[in-house]
């Protein structure tokens, strides 16, 4: 027996779950021997004394509180309503769940790191907020004949996240859902049915190089290598690269990068620091007829364009005649053209645009070196 049932001391009701919004009347009762008398008592709530219009004596030895219009409790643990004697010390205790029932969760999603795990996330139904503490299960099976199983690791840093490390089947579909609980109540997730290597995900692309293309100023050379955990697997990578200035936090994005494993960044600022990434998405893992799930982002590697000739000297071109200055004008919007379809990895337009500044850097030297002959 505790103490408190040998002192004949209780609280009713004991750790009740209620609705928010709901009305509750509490009861302390005490022992005639202890020689305490119901209007000595009073209450308290998260530590703050309770007004005594709440309180009605109803025997020399019960003392009741009602409690009107609940909120959520304030704390997932309960809120501790007290019952106290006249000197202030605790003579028995409820803790009260207010809240909701859960809703059922949504936006379920897995994920297969190079097909050796599972890793799913969910969000709570409705707002989300239950007040009172609400337990996820993560739950599994295989399709046809599997025994239904838990998701035990939920330690992964992430909220709503369950992590399965091993011991799952390939070329056989999963059901996969999540129960939520609490005391008012539970609710079960829409079942998700999934191939584990259709949501197969790859480390970051390994060993990404960025280097300068020679002396043109405005281009770098990106080269990765395969994810290596998916060398020995048949499938098809497409990647992404994304770049940005040193001094900026916006990102632009390649997209036609396809399957090869190197790409020629045009169309660059010279003398200017740039941060590339790679990203990989496996495509038709051992047959899967469904597209990967992007990787993380490789880690940033920098690199920087050659400085501009033109800054390097601080020469002025020499006024040029009218004729010239009709060419160079036609030449200015036809390379215009040519800078501008030669973003990403086009083939073509990067060597025709490559034969073209070498020409004009070769020609800015030697308009410099003339000059400065000349000077001297």
């Amino acid at each position: 027996q505790s103490l408190l049932q040998i002192l004949h001391i209780s609280i009713y009701p004991q750790d009740p779950a209620l609705l928010i919004g709901s009305s509750l009347t509490a009861t302390c009762s005490v022992s005639s021997e202890l020689g305490l008398h119901a209007n000595s008592l009073f209450w308290t709530l998260n530590g703050k004394r309770l007004p005594s219009s709440s309180y009605t004596v109803l025997s020399p030895t019960v003392l009741s509180v009602t409690l009107a219009q609940l909120p959520g409790s304030r704390q997932r643990s309960g809120d501790n309503l007290v019952c106290h004697n006249s000197g202030g010390h605790v003579l028995a205790g409820s803790c009260l769940y207010v809240g909701m029932p859960p809703e059922k969760p949504v936006n379920l999603t897995c994920w297969s790191r190079n097909t050796k795990d599972l890793t799913c996330r969910w969000a709570p139904g409705g707002q989300g907020e239950t007040f009172i503490r609400t337990r996820y299960t993560l739950k599994y099976k295989l399709r046809w004949y599997g025994k239904e199983k838990e998701c035990d690791d939920y330690s992964t840093g992430e909220p709503y996240t369950c992590y399965i490390p091993r011991d799952l089947a390939l070329f056989t579909p999963y059901e996969i859902w999540v129960e939520a609980s609490n005391q008012l109540g539970t609710a079960t997730s829409e079942v998700l049915s999934l191939d584990i290597l259709d949501v197969v995900t790859t480390d970051p692309p390994a060993d990404v190089l960025v280097s300068r293309v020679g002396d043109l100023e405005d281009q770098l050379s990106v080269r990765w290598a395969t994810p290596p955990a998916l060398k020995d697997f048949l499938f098809q990578a497409k990647y992404q690269i994304r770049y940005r200035l040193e001094d900026s936090t916006e990102w632009k994005v390649v997209d036609d990068v396809g399957n090869q494993t190197s790409c020629r960044l045009a169309g660059l600022r010279p003398g200017t620091v740039y941060f590339v990434q790679v990203r990989c998405n496996p495509v038709g893992i051992l047959g899967s007829r469904k597209a990967g799930i992007w990787s993380d982002w490789s880690h940033p590697t920098a690199a920087s364009t050659p400085p501009s000739e033109r800054l390097l000297t601080g020469s002025c071109e020499s006024k040029p005649g009218q004729q010239n200055s009709t060419l160079r004008r036609d030449l200015k919007q036809f390379f215009g053209w040519v800078r501008k379809h030669a973003y990403g990895c086009s083939g073509m337009s990067i060597k025709l645009y490559d034969q073209w500044r070498v020409w004009l850097q070769k020609s800015q030297k030697t308009r410099n070196q003339v000059l400065q002959g000349d000077k001297s």
